[in-house]
């Protein structure tokens, strides 16, 4: 095959209703913001909780603090870091930042101080906005001893109706005020009604450092670029038809790349209002669900895993969510099977990193995923539109393979980060002639469908052969008593390395199934060589907030 004039054959899945090429209305967030607000200003932008906020006050409160934030100094390319949950404060923080120019330093809530330390040094942040629960027990020694100048700090309260219940998320909470730090809430009514004065942003000028999770050294903040964001924001509305009368669920933590550009930029680009509360909880979720008419979400496959082993499920309407996409971690074929049945909705796939700026392929809202017959994965998608894909060999990486072998995904386009903050020799190695390389390992078939096997560092060598943990894991899956199951290799003097299985039980099986039983499942299932020959139980697989399952974790053990 001439893989050169192939190299686009996925075109022929998309849909009639998908651009190969998608032109962008805008070059960065504001400017879709500016659209969104002209459009529709009183329409919902935010759900939270009970609490509803338009695009209208959104604008206003995120000038008012801009205008707060330049009389603190800030100027165009200075960072800022959110170090925040699920809450208004957080889009509105973003907002306001961008509207000085500056760069934003998004931060897990569950870092501790060695992590803080380190990524507020990295990236020289000048201003941290932070959660008053964690700046008093995390936060307050770390800005003592680095560079943060100014502390801004926010309640998970301050937009919920003292009147109402309170959300059973955010019972016992109460506000811990800083004498030492500015109140987010303060300013914003200090400064209501200010216009900062307009800042050009162009399509290069960085809008994140998002920093990756640093499995093989520091950690690397990734420089999303406010065309980085702005485009792909564009390809979710797109691909997925959005428009102002869907409503996003945010079930994606806003401080990683998919909560950042697949519920905020999408939700600003598109006018769909977005619900938030706090942080994922299964029974919430339905509520949420079933308050809002949610029709959308993308999440991590243990967020829908977390909602089918939850026994209220049938308790709540879910019909209005319709277009469902789970991404960051392999999705299970018996797994969006039995979401399906439960809910009636497909689970869509959808593939990304944090250097694409969240999606890189998908499944075409309305196509099914075909599964891959030799490996039993299931497809990640074509690649969205304006971008390329390829599979090179794992031994020769500027050699590209031809349809239906295993090597490792490329991708190219407009969503490709151009570098990582202050490394250059990294940048070097993820990033050649435009194209990321992912060091996801998968295939490409004859019509363009794309399949991941795993990453490249957790494969496993058992007597010569490679067993990728994923496709363990689908057998394992299969047992009905298993609620969540992770694979690893170890050590073993015979073999070199053999396959163990971390796995998790869903209630009322604890006790009841035996390591062997899983063993012998798997035994029926697949070839000698990738069967486990050990099983642990587990009442946990660690995992990212994320949703994605920590192998590092479990080797350490």
């Amino acid at each position: 095959m001439d893989l050169k004039n192939q190299s686009r054959r996925w075109l022929s899945l998309y849909p009639k209703d998908y651009s190969p090429d998608l032109i962008p209305e805008a070059t960065n967030a504001l400017d879709h913001l500016r659209k969104t607000v002209q459009r529709q200003a009183q329409s919902p932008a935010l759900y939270y909780f009970d609490k509803i906020i338009s695009y209208k006050e959104l604008d206003e409160m995120s000038d008012a603090l801009a205008s707060a934030l330049i009389d603190l100094g800030i100027k165009k390319g200075d960072r800022l870091s959110l170090f925040l949950q699920n809450i208004p404060q957080f889009i509105i923080g973003q907002l306001a930042i961008w509207k000085c120019g500056g760069i934003i330093v998004p931060l897990n809530p569950m870092y501790r101080e060695k992590e803080l330390t380190y990524y507020f040094c990295d990236a020289s942040v000048r201003v941290l906005i932070c959660m008053e629960s964690l700046y008093g027990e995390i936060a307050r020694k770390v800005v003592q001893e680095t560079g943060v100048e100014h502390v801004i700090t926010t309640s998970e309260l301050d937009f919920i109706d003292p009147e109402s219940p309170r959300p059973s998320l955010l019972k016992g909470v109460e506000k811990k005020r800083d004498s030492n730090t500015m109140d987010f809430i303060g300013l914003i009514e200090r400064y209501r009604g200010k216009n900062p004065p307009e800042v050009k942003l162009s399509p290069e000028d960085v809008a994140y450092l998002t920093y990756t999770s640093g499995t093989t050294g520091s950690p690397k903040g990734a420089m999303n670029t406010h065309g980085n964001v702005a485009f792909n924001s564009e390809v979710y509305r797109h691909c997925w038809k959005l428009t102002p009368s869907d409503t996003m669920l945010g079930v994606a933590p806003f401080f990683h790349v998919t909560g950042m550009v697949g519920h905020i930029g999408t939700c600003i680009a598109s006018g769909t209002p977005l619900i938030l509360y706090y942080r994922f909880d299964p029974k919430t979720t339905f509520q949420m669900i079933e308050r809002w008419k949610a029709t959308c979400t993308i999440g991590a496959i243990t967020v829908f895993i977390a909602l089918m082993n939850d026994p209220d499920i049938g308790e709540y309407d879910l019909s209005s969510l319709r277009k469902v996409y789970s991404g960051g971690a392999p999705v299970i074929p018996a797994v969006v099977e039995r979401f399906e049945k439960l809910t009636g909705t497909y689970i869509h796939n959808v593939y990304g990193l944090t250097e694409s700026t969240s999606p890189a392929t998908l499944v075409p809202l309305g196509l099914r995923a075909p599964v891959d017959p030799s490996t039993g994965a299931i497809a990640i998608g074509v690649p969205i539109p304006s971008h390329d894909a390829k599979i090179m060999d794992l031994s020769n990486p500027e050699k590209e393979l031809p349809p239906g072998e295993v090597g490792e995904l490329v991708i190219r386009g407009p969503g490709i980060v151009p570098g990582y903050w202050n490394k250059p020799e990294e940048t070097a190695h993820a990033i050649r002639q435009g194209w990321l390389f992912t060091g996801d390992v998968g295939t490409m078939d004859s019509k363009g469908w794309i399949y991941l096997l795993d990453r490249k560092k957790d494969m496993i060598i058992a007597s010569g052969f490679k067993v990728w943990p994923r496709e363990v894991e689908d057998v394992i899956y299969l047992h009905p008593s298993v609620r969540e199951v992770a694979v690893i290799g170890v050590p073993d003097p015979y073999r070199g390395e053999t396959v163990k299985a971390f796995v998790a039980l869903k209630q009322g099986f604890e006790g009841k199934v035996t390591e062997e039983e899983i063993i012998t499942h798997c035994k029926e299932r697949m070839a000698a060589y990738k069967y486990p020959r050990q099983v642990e139980f587990v009442n946990e697989v660690p995992k990212t907030a994320t949703g994605k399952f920590l192998r590092r974790v479990l080797r350490n053990t």
